[in-house]
C-alpha cells in the first residue's frame, strides 16, 4: 500500500526541501499512511516536523489539544473537523503547510451517519485554506485508507503547487 502512495510523496518531499518548508500532518482513518508516505522519502528530517494518528477523543485532546469549546457545533468526520486537526496541528508544530483528515474507512460507517468509505481532508498553508470530501461508496477497510490517502496527497501536492 504505501508503494502506492510514493511517486506523490516523491514529489511533495521534493518541493518542500526545494522551497525549504515543512510540514505537520494531524491524521485519523488514513491510520498514519499520509506520514509513512512523507516519511519514507530520505531527507525526511528536512520538510517533516511531525505527525499524529488521532483516532480517539482521548488522542484528539491530547495529541491536538482540541477542546470542548472548540468542537462547539463541528460533527467529526467533516471538512470542517479536518480543517481544525490541520489548524491544530499547525499551532503544535509551526509548519509551514499542514494537513488533517478525518473519516470512516470502514467496513461500517460513523455514529456520526456517515457511511463507509468517507474522509475529508484539509490543507492549510502559506496560500490559504482548502479541504474536499472523499467518498468511496466502498466498505473494505484497506481499500477506503489506501483511497483516502491518495486523495489526501492529491490535495496537498494540488495546494503547494
Amino acid at each position: 500500500m504505501l508503494q502506492d502512495l510514493m511517486p506523490q510523496a516523491e514529489r511533495i518531499a521534493a518541493k518542500l526541501k526545494a522551497r525549504n518548508e515543512t510540514i505537520g500532518i494531524a491524521e485519523s482513518s488514513t491510520a498514519g499512511l499520509l506520514s509513512a508516505a512523507l516519511l519514507a522519502v530520505p531527507g525526511a528530517s528536512a520538510y517533516f516536523m511531525g505527525g499524529a494518528v488521532v483516532y480517539t477523543r482521548i488522542s484528539r485532546a491530547e495529541l491536538l489539544r482540541v477542546t470542548e469549546a472548540d468542537l462547539g457545533g463541528i460533527t467529526p468526520s467533516t471538512e470542517v473537523y479536518a480543517m481544525l486537526f490541520a489548524r491544530k496541528i499547525k499551532e503544535r508544530l509551526g509548519t509551514t503547510w499542514t494537513l488533517g483528515e478525518t473519516g470512516t474507512a470502514g467496513p461500517t460507517g460513523s455514529r456520526y451517519g456517515h457511511n463507509a468509505g468517507h474522509s475529508c481532508v484539509a490543507v492549510i498553508g502559506p496560500g490559504g485554506e482548502k479541504s474536499i470530501t472523499i467518498e468511496t461508496g466502498k466498505s473494505d477497510r484497506m481499500d477506503n485508507m489506501r483511497a483516502f490517502s491518495i486523495a489526501a496527497l492529491d490535495l496537498l501536492e494540488q495546494v503547494i503547487g
